[in-house]
């Protein structure tokens, strides 16, 4: 099914005129289809994990002792540091974070959680919509879940791109992949953008409830049970996860993993899933657990956030490429934007 959905993928990347010639139509489906067979260990650990999540958050900036992989873009970013201090915090950097199109799931009013569905064809459309929200915005290394719904949503995002970088998937599960996938071409690095899964990021588990139908659940569960499950911050469904069980991994990644690459002045991308994004959104907007439980995330609308001087400000979704407010907010993604504009004019 997978597999289909990604063929699903190509042919609505054709109807958007995005594959000019039969060259790049077979890199892409080549590269889809190894996307879409190698393996996504998307529940290791989450079985053996408790909730021993305090509710205290720490809102201090974690510095990263050793990045995690590099690609610099050739065009330079103005705000960066020429003097080599690698903990010198950048004046500014993008966090673009996305949730999924629709999936196969969602379109079934089915609940998900865990389990690896692929996109729906909306859900295709929302993921290349949203690449065209974010096409003028840096990127500089992309987070993602190890669920394919979230996968298929940052790569098909990144060929609306006006920099036509290519997004791939690191594989660090071992030695050997690590070996295997290695890049020895310098300029091939610099076309490309490391894409890190982990499971961290997963939607919010949903235990006994995966796989069944929403509105057959609450009439079988009773309406006010179902809510309490979906809504409540610190109540699992049937061997399950809470909410604040998906924010203690979550966030815990984020500071650990993210945040240390923001602080070096990359600019990130994370795809991911409704309950993880949220949780980390209560993190970045240090909301309450009342405030988070209430906030909605609709599926493919970016949310740009700007990291500067160690303080996250929100910017609400960019509604198209030329939205002028985004690029006249910071002198960073103004200049950008008008280096992409002088190169493909």
């Amino acid at each position: 099914m997978a597999t289909e959905a990604c063929c699903q993928a190509i042919g609505i990347l054709q109807s958007h005129s995005f594959l000019n010639n039969f060259n790049h139509h077979q890199k892409l489906q080549i590269n889809l289809v190894k996307f879409v067979t190698r393996d996504c260990l998307s529940s290791n650990g989450l079985s053996s994990r408790g909730s021993n999540y305090s509710g205290q958050r720490n809102y201090g900036i974690v510095r990263s002792s050793a990045s995690q992989t590099s690609v610099v873009d050739p065009v330079s970013s103005p705000s960066r540091s020429n003097t080599g201090e690698t903990n010198k915090k950048s004046s500014e950097a993008a966090l673009i974070l996305i949730r999924h199109g629709e999936s196969l799931w969602n379109e079934k009013n089915l609940f998900t959680g865990c389990v690896d569905v692929p996109l729906s064809k909306k859900g295709i459309d929302e993921a290349i919509e949203a690449g065209k929200r974010i096409s003028s915005i840096p990127v500089d290394v992309i987070f993602t879940s190890a669920l394919i719904r979230a996968q298929m949503t940052a790569m098909l995002a990144m060929t609306q791109h006006r920099r036509k970088k290519v997004p791939i998937v690191m594989h660090n599960q071992s030695e050997q992949a690590r070996t295997w996938s290695q890049v020895f071409s310098e300029d091939t690095k610099k076309q490309s953008i490391p894409v890190v899964a982990s499971w961290q990021l997963n939607e919010r588990m949903y235990g006994e409830l995966q796989g069944l139908n929403k509105q057959e659940t609450a009439d079988r569960y009773g309406k006010e049970q179902v809510h309490e499950w979906r809504r409540s911050y610190d109540i699992p469904p049937p061997n399950g996860e809470s909410l604040e069980m998906c924010a203690e991994r979550a966030v815990a990644y984020f500071r650990d993993q993210i945040e240390p690459q923001l602080l070096s002045g990359k600019n990130v991308m994370i795809a991911a899933h409704g309950n993880s994004l949220r949780s980390i959104i209560m993190y970045l907007d240090k909301l309450t657990s009342q405030e988070v439980i209430s906030l909605e995330l609709s599926t493919g609308i970016p949310m740009l956030y700007i990291f500067k001087e160690g303080r996250f400000i929100r910017r609400g979704s960019p509604i198209g490429p030329s939205e002028a407010g985004v690029y006249a907010y910071t002198r960073h993604l103004a200049l950008y934007r008008q280096k992409l504009d002088e190169m493909f004019q």
